[in-house]
């Protein structure tokens, strides 16, 4: 009787359900809790990034372990990846939402992306992720003047006054350009950003980082504007 009840009234969500829900019962559940707490730290570390904040992180960690949860598991051929993912757009979606906008000020720190004195390879694959996260919500809702204005001096500490060699402007004019950036930020208008322009400022991005040589990074910011700009060293606070 218990098991052919449902199967007749609620035919649709019975051959879902129990898939999304509970893919291979106690056992599998205990395993699925193993993989999400090896991650967790990662995972909390990555939310943070993009956020800037320990209770907004935390939010995102506890609703990545529900969706793992009503997840087909067996399908996943790798479980790191996936979490990963699914922090990465959660936060990120996170700062779009109306309600985080007028909580937390939204301006992704760039300069802890790039910081090369931590070798250890989990971090980098951490700063990785964050660093597309962020990048992509700079693209979104910047233009291309203004996202590179905000990059260089934010990510790489470069002086009003590069900025306006490199934008051709005046120098409180770049300063101008740089604040109305970051006031942009808080807007919940976006346009739609391409793939392959976001794989290749990420890639730029963190070459950029990791080298000091900012030559590819400026290519893409600023195809017309970056000739004669220096070799810079590591990302650096802004002075």
């Amino acid at each position: 009787m218990p098991a052919t009840g449902p199967q007749t009234t609620t035919g649709p969500q019975t051959t879902t359900e129990p898939a999304n829900a509970r893919p291979a019962g106690v056992g599998d559940m205990d395993a699925a809790l193993d993989a999400f707490l090896a991650e967790r730290t990662r995972l909390f570390r990555i939310a943070y990034r993009i956020l800037g904040d320990v209770t907004g992180a935390e939010d995102v960690v506890q609703e990545v372990w529900l969706r793992w949860q009503l997840t087909q598991r067996a399908e996943i051929d790798n479980p790191t990846a996936f979490l990963m993912t699914a922090t990465t757009r959660l936060a990120i979606n996170v700062v779009r939402s109306a309600r985080h906008r007028h909580e937390v000020p939204v301006e992704p720190q760039l300069a802890d992306f790039g910081d090369r004195a931590a070798p250890d390879p989990v971090l980098s694959v951490e700063r990785s992720v964050a660093v597309e996260g962020a990048l992509a919500l700079l693209m979104a809702r910047l233009t291309p003047d203004r996202l590179a204005a905000y990059v260089l001096r934010k990510g790489f500490g470069y002086a009003y006054a590069e900025l306006a060699a490199l934008l051709r402007i005046s120098a409180p004019n770049a300063r101008v350009v740089v604040h109305r950036a970051q006031a942009r930020l808080e807007s919940a208008r976006e346009h739609p950003v391409p793939a392959e322009s976001h794989r290749r400022l990420a890639a730029a991005f963190r070459t950029a980082a990791h080298t000091g040589d900012l030559e590819g990074l400026l290519r893409v910011l600023a195809p017309e504007g970056h000739e004669g700009q220096l070799r810079r060293g590591p990302v650096g606070q802004a002075a």
